[in-house]
């Protein structure tokens, strides 16, 4: 079995971090992903934006993860923000009902 791979670059700007994430969010990877924005965190932004355009695959550990780190980046009186949800993860979202639990800007709407 492969190991999962999660390849995370952080951009900071004044009101934002932008964190682009490529490959796998599971079981392996959630600790990868926790410990970047943990990081961010410690001089929180007004915004961090995930952008998850490069994501292949999130599991139960890793919609957790994002729910986890969504309410401690609350805490921290930033927003955390997820970008270019996939389809796949967009319908799992809204299947365990997390949606409404995490906050998604598709801004880039095709059609």
């Amino acid at each position: 079995m492969d190991r999962a791979e999660l390849s995370i670059t952080v951009h900071r700007t004044g009101d934002e971090a932008v964190l682009r994430l490529a490959g796998e969010i599971d079981m392996l990877t959630a600790a990868q992903l926790s410990t970047v924005v943990n990081e961010v965190l410690t001089d929180p932004p007004p915004r961090i934006v995930l952008d998850l355009g490069g994501v292949t695959f999130c599991d139960s550990q890793g919609l957790g993860t994002l729910v986890v780190l969504s309410r401690k980046a609350s805490h921290a009186q930033s927003l955390l923000v997820l970008t270019h949800v996939g389809d796949f993860l967009l319908r799992v979202l809204d299947i365990t009902g997390l949606r409404s639990a995490l906050m998604i800007r598709n801004d880039q709407t095709t059609g």
